[in-house]
C-alpha cells in the first residue's frame, strides 16, 4: 500500500486519543479503529495534515499490537489518503525497547513517533538501535523523535551520527509539560532551539503542550517558526478555556493560530 509521506512535517498534527484518555474523560475520545478513522477524516477536513494515533484493545487499553496497527493504517488510508499517518511506540511504563522495535519492524508504517529516552534508556545506542533507525530511514518511514527535555537532543545527535543519518530535516517533537500536571511553560521552547543550534541539527520541529497553558505554548511555537500538535491526548480545552466538544473543533481553533 502506498501511503502519503510528506517531505516536510505537516504544520498541524492531531493526537486524538493518546495512551490514557478514556470515554469517562470525554465521550469523544476515539477508542476503536472505526472511531479513530472517523475522527481522522473530520480533523483532516478541519485542517490537520497528520494524525498521531494510539491503538487500543477491547478494554480500551493502549497496546503495541502490529495486527491492529496495520488494520488501522489500511482503513485510514482509504478515508484520508492525503493525511500523514503516524503510529506510536510509546511504552507507558509497560513495554520494553525490544517490544517497541518489534512493532516498528512488523508494521514499517509511513510515520512513527519514538521517544528516544524510552527506546534507549541507557542513553548509549546499541547496534540494535542503530539498525532500527537506519532501516526505518532507508524504508522511507518518517520518524518523529519525541524529546521531553533538551538533553534528549544530545542523545539524538549521537544516534544520528552513529547511524550515518543526516541531521538535516530531522523531525522532532518537543513535549512541553506533562499529562500528569507538570506545567507547560512556553519559555522552555527556546531551550530546545538553543540545543539544536549547539548540536548543528537542522530540525523540522513541533511542540505539544498540556492543560490551561497549552494555548500560550502553541502561540510561542508558531511565533518561533515551529509547528504544533493538538488533540485530546494533550488537552480537551479550547483556547477560551471551555471544554472542546471534539477533536476537530480543537484542530479548527488551532489552525486559526497560523493566520
Amino acid at each position: 500500500m502506498s501511503f502519503y509521506k510528506p517531505d516536510k512535517l505537516p504544520k498541524l498534527m492531531v493526537a486524538p486519543n493518546g495512551a490514557r484518555p478514556m470515554k469517562k474523560d470525554h465521550p469523544a475520545v476515539p477508542i476503536t479503529i472505526a472511531e479513530i478513522v472517523e475522527t481522522a477524516k473530520a480533523c483532516y477536513e478541519a485542517g490537520a495534515g497528520a494524525i498521531h494515533f494510539h491503538i487500543r484493545d477491547d478494554m480500551g487499553q493502549h497496546v503495541l499490537d502490529s495486527e491492529l496497527c496495520n488494520k488501522a493504517l489500511t482503513e485510514l488510508e482509504k478515508k484520508v489518503p492525503n493525511m500523514h499517518l503516524q503510529v506510536t511506540t510509546e511504552a507507558i511504563g509497560k513495554y520494553l525497547p525490544e517490544e517497541m522495535r518489534k512493532l516498528a519492524y512488523d508494521v514499517m508504517p509511513p510515520g512513527i513517533s519514538i521517544g528516544i529516552r524510552e527506546m534507549i534508556p541507557s542513553r548509549n545506542p546499541t547496534s540494535d538501535d542503530l539498525e532500527l533507525y537506519k532501516n526505518l530511514t532507508d524504508a522511507g518511514t518518517k520518524i518523529q523523535h519525541i524529546c521531553y527535555e533538551p538533553e534528549d537532543l544530545d542523545l539524538l545527535s549521537n544516534l544520528l551520527s552513529m547511524s550515518n543519518i543526516s541531521k538535516n530535516g530531522v523531525w522532532c517533537m518537543f513535549v512541553i509539560g506533562h499529562y500528569s500536571g507538570k506545567v507547560s511553560k512556553p519559555e522552555k521552547i527556546p531551550m530546545f532551539l538553543n540545543k539544536l543550534k549547539e548540536l548543528n541539527i537542522n530540525a523540522d520541529w513541533a511542540i505539544c503542550a498540556f492543560g490551561n497553558e497549552e494555548i500560550s505554548c502553541l502561540k510561542e511555537a508558531i511565533k518561533l517558526g515551529g509547528k504544533i500538535r493538538v488533540g485530546f491526548e494533550n488537552s480537551i480545552l479550547m483556547p477560551d478555556g471551555l471544554i472542546a466538544p471534539n477533536n476537530e473543533t480543537k484542530v479548527k481553533a488551532a489552525n486559526s493560530l497560523f493566520d
